[in-house]
C-alpha cells in the first residue's frame, strides 16, 4: 500500500482519544485504542439500544431515576465510541512547518 491508498475499514481501529465520565474535570475513562471500527460501531449500538430502553422505562416509572441514569451513561458511553471512530475517519490536514521548523537548519 503506498501513502496515498487509504486501508480498508475493516483495518481501521479506534485511536483512543476520546474521554468519557468526568470526575473533578478529569477524565474518569477513555475510549480504547486499537478496537476494529466495525467492532467498535457495534458495540456503541447495542449500548444505544440499552440506552433507549432505560429511557423509555424512565419515562414511565416515576418513583425512580435510576433508569434515567442507566441511560445517561450509555449514551455517554456510546458517544465517545462514535466520537473516536469519526476521528479515526476524518482526514487529518497535512501538517505544515512551524515558524520554528522553518528556521531550523535543513538536515541532510
Amino acid at each position: 500500500m503506498n501513502k496515498t491508498d487509504s486501508p480498508a475499514p475493516s483495518e481501521l481501529k479506534t485511536i483512543g482519544l476520546t474521554p468519557l465520565i468526568y470526575c473533578s474535570d478529569q477524565a474518569l475513562f477513555n475510549v480504547r485504542a486499537g478496537v476494529p471500527i466495525v467492532d467498535a460501531l457495534s458495540q456503541a449500538s447495542d449500548l444505544l439500544f440499552l440506552a433507549k430502553s432505560f429511557a423509555e422505562d424512565a419515562a414511565y416509572i416515576k418513583d425512580t431515576d435510576r433508569h434515567a441514569w442507566a441511560a445517561h451513561y450509555l449514551t455517554a458511553m456510546s458517544k465517545a465510541v462514535i466520537d473516536d471512530v469519526v476521528k479515526v475517519l476524518t482526514p487529518r490536514p497535512a501538517r505544515t512547518k512551524t515558524e520554528s521548523e522553518e528556521e531550523l537548519p535543513e538536515s541532510q
